[in-house]
């Protein structure tokens, strides 16, 4: 009877690898795009960077653009799961806690979001300056963040009664201004503030400016 060890299947170990190449050639494009830009990274560059052929990149991402795009997608979610923001388990808990702590548990949930995405927004902010497909780019993810946070404002408005009588869409528009990813880069690293006290100002000027007093 024979006692080797079965073999293992090619396939798993094909798929690891492709996927490790694909995580190296989004590290060194973000990398690189946070560096020197959008405009001024090749193609050519980003696989030099991670050390592959650039047809393996033009294979794998098709477009510059198509590399910025899901970049911004898995900074934004943390990993590389199919999950909607809005399907996360984190927002299920924000929004089935009371009024003051849904706000607090927003904030905190964002904060490590914008420390990871924040320096790829501003890749894609200057960007979307001169090239047109860059620029929607950009209003596609204002919009998505507006999405989640009329969810939130939605959630909050059926608990309580806004602050003098705001109504959801511009309580929407205060929450979208206070916790845009431009106002985190701005206070941590223009003006040197931690990342403790941007949450704690961000959860304070939103219980104040969305709840009754």
């Amino acid at each position: 009877m024979s006692t080797a060890r079965p073999r293992q299947g090619g396939t798993g170990v094909r798929a690891a690898k492709t996927a490790a190449t694909r995580a190296r050639m989004l590290a060194a494009a973000r990398e690189l795009f946070v560096e020197h830009g959008y405009i001024a990274t090749t193609m050519q560059a980003i696989a030099k960077q991670a050390g592959v052929a650039v047809q393996t990149l033009y294979f794998t991402f098709a477009t510059k653009r198509a590399i910025l795009k899901e970049l911004l997608d898995v900074e934004i979610a943390g990993d590389e799961a199919p999950i909607a923001t809005l399907d996360r388990p984190w927002v299920a808990e924000a929004m089935a806690a009371p009024p003051a702590e849904q706000i607090r548990l927003l904030v905190a949930a964002s904060g490590p979001i914008h420390a990871r995405v924040s320096p790829i927004l501003e890749v894609v902010r200057s960007a979307a300056k001169v090239d047109p497909e860059i620029a929607e780019l950009w209003q596609i993810n204002i919009g998505q963040r507006h999405t989640v946070l009329a969810a939130f404002t939605g959630a909050l408005a059926a608990k309580t009664r806004l602050r003098n009588g705001l109504d959801v869409l511009r309580a929407t528009d205060i929450a979208l201004a206070t916790l845009a990813p431009e106002v985190y880069h701005l206070l941590i690293e223009e003006r040197g503030w931690t990342p403790e006290a941007w949450e704690a100002w961000a959860a304070d000027a939103l219980i104040r400016q969305l709840l009754p007093d």
